[in-house]
Formats: structure tokens, sequence, C-alpha cells
């Protein structure tokens, strides 16, 4: 039975221009994307905020990499409506002109723009990153969705450098969070506009194993929501359950490897778009309410997965 709570903690940060991506950091700081607001944010243990790099466009997920640099996936840009406070993106930006991945040095805010393509194919809207235990990244592309046609996504996985790209599972539809199992077996993906959680066996870095039809995407499927439900990011615990972000209903589902759906922890508004775990003991959950522009840390029940980086 799934056990129904609601995320105690508090607000630490205000004012944000819809923040995406959380990151800890080892001094108790947290970065987090806007993207509405094009830019990198650092948000210190106080709630000051400080902008780190300008990104234009929209960034949408990062992560540290191995060499200390931040990289984010930058879906190209939104359109928005505000009504009473609350934002939400409506389509693509006036200037869209695609995606990219973009590497941002922390200590001077340079930006250097990794890749734009796939084998001549452009990035539509890159969404979400993980890094692997080989210096390699995962990174899932949401697609793009205009008034009368919708691009398909994919799951990519890169390296570091700027040398390689690889579209590894396609289509997609609507592909956004991506973690790893704690022993890197395992990738797993949420679908936005299914609010359904699926799975990949890592065969090698870049590389994996996909279903045959009838799978929409080569994945497994580990679970779906019912009725009018939608998922964003996720992260992983140490033990090995993906929490995703729940938008909608607003909040976080854990659900286990096996599929079952453990609990879902409330959030104060619909559009709760991202998790990660910081802290001495990672469980200090770090939470995007993204609607109102917060930043909210919650204690978690459980250790999260500590990150490749």
């Amino acid at each position: 039975m799934t056990k129904q709570l609601s995320l105690q903690g508090e607000v630490i940060a205000t004012g944000l221009k819809f923040p995406e991506g959380p990151v800890a950091l080892p001094d108790g700081s947290v970065l987090v994307v806007e993207i509405a607001g094009g830019r990198l944010m650092r948000v210190s243990p106080t709630g000051e905020l400080q902008v780190v790099a300008e990104l234009g466009g929209g960034p949408n997920g990062a992560a540290l990499g191995p060499d200390g640099h931040c990289y984010v996936c930058n879906n190209g840009g939104f359109s928005w409506r505000t009504d009473a406070g609350f934002s939400r993106p409506t389509g693509p930006a006036a200037d869209y002109a695609g995606g990219c991945i973009q590497r941002v040095n922390l200590d001077t805010g340079a930006v250097d723009t990794l890749y734009t393509h796939c084998d001549g194919i452009a990035l539509h809207g890159p969404n979400d990153i993980v890094f692997d235990a080989h210096g390699g990244f995962w990174f899932t592309d949401f697609g793009k969705t205009f008034e009368d046609r919708m691009l398909r996504g994919a799951l990519y996985y890169a390296r570091l450098d700027g040398s390689f790209i690889r579209r590894a599972a396609h289509p997609v539809l609507t592909p956004n969070g991506v973690g790893l199992s704690p022993d890197g077996k395992t990738l797993y993906m949420s679908e936005t506009e299914t609010a359904r959680l699926w799975s990949y066996p890592v065969l090698s870095p870049g590389e994996l194993g996909l279903e045959p039809w009838p799978s929409p995407n080569g994945g497994r499927l580990v679970h779906g929501l019912p009725g009018y439900q939608r998922f964003d990011s996720l992260a992983v615990e140490e033990n090995g359950n993906i929490c995703v972000a729940t938008l909608v209903r607003g909040g976080i589902s854990v659900i286990s490897p096996d599929g079952n759906l453990l609990e879902f922890h409330a959030a104060p508004e619909g559009y709760c778009t991202n998790i990660c775990f910081g802290g001495a003991d990672r469980r200090t959950a770090f939470i995007t309410l993204s609607g109102y522009g917060q930043l909210f840390a919650a204690r978690w029940p459980r250790a999260g997965l500590a990150l490749e980086a």
C-alpha cells in the first residue's frame, strides 16, 4: 500500500525564474538553473542568490562532471504564461533554434557549447543528465512541442570533452528524468506525458539493451501512474528506489526497482519538477517548486545515492 505523506521542510530560496536541475555542492550551497531566466544560479545555505553564468535559451538539467565543471542540458527555450505569480511553459520560445549541451566553469562563469547535433540531427530539447563511472554522461532529449506538431525525443550518451555523442534509444515520447541504479547497470527514464517510468540495462557506455516491439521506446515499463498525472525529473536513493518529481498532483513518487509505488510525498504546488540529495548524510532533499520560483529543502527518510562526478 502506498504511503501518503507531506513534504516536511522549508522554502530556502524564492524569486527564482522557474528553477530546475538542483545540484547539491559540498559547501552546502545548491546550484539551480533558471529555465525562464536562462541562467545558472547558486543558492547559499542562507538563501542568497548568486548568478554563476548566463546561459541563454532554456537551461533545464544540470550535473557536476569529474572535472569540476557543471554540465547543463539546454532545451532552447520556452514561451511562458504567468497567472497570479504562477508561471508555466506554453511552447517553444519565439527565437527557438534547437537545444544543446553546455559546460560551465564554476570559478569563472565561462560557458562552452559541447553538442548541438548527433550524426547531423539537431538536439531538440535536452532535459536531464547523469554521469556514469566511466566519465561520460547520459541525457534525455525531451523533444519539442509546437501548437500543431511534436518532435519526438531520445536518450543519448556523450563524453565530456565534446568528442563523442550517440543516440541510444529513439523514439521516446517526452523523456524527462534520467538516473542510474546504484550498481550503474540499469538506466531509468521518466516519461512526462504518460507518467511512466522505464528502465534499460546498460551494456556499455552509450549502449543500452532494448526491448523488442511492442515496447514503444525499447524500455521495460517499471511503473505508470493512473489518471491525469505527469512525470518530471528524478533522483535515485542509495537503496535503489527511484524518486520521481510528479506534476499536476504535485509531489515526489517513490518507486521501487521492481515497480511498486511505495510513497507519495505531497508538495506545496503542482509544478514540483526535480529533486536532488545533499547534506553530510545525503538525507536533505532539495526540491524545485518551479511555478512559484522556489527551492524547498526537506528531511528525507533515506539517503540519496552518491552521484558519480
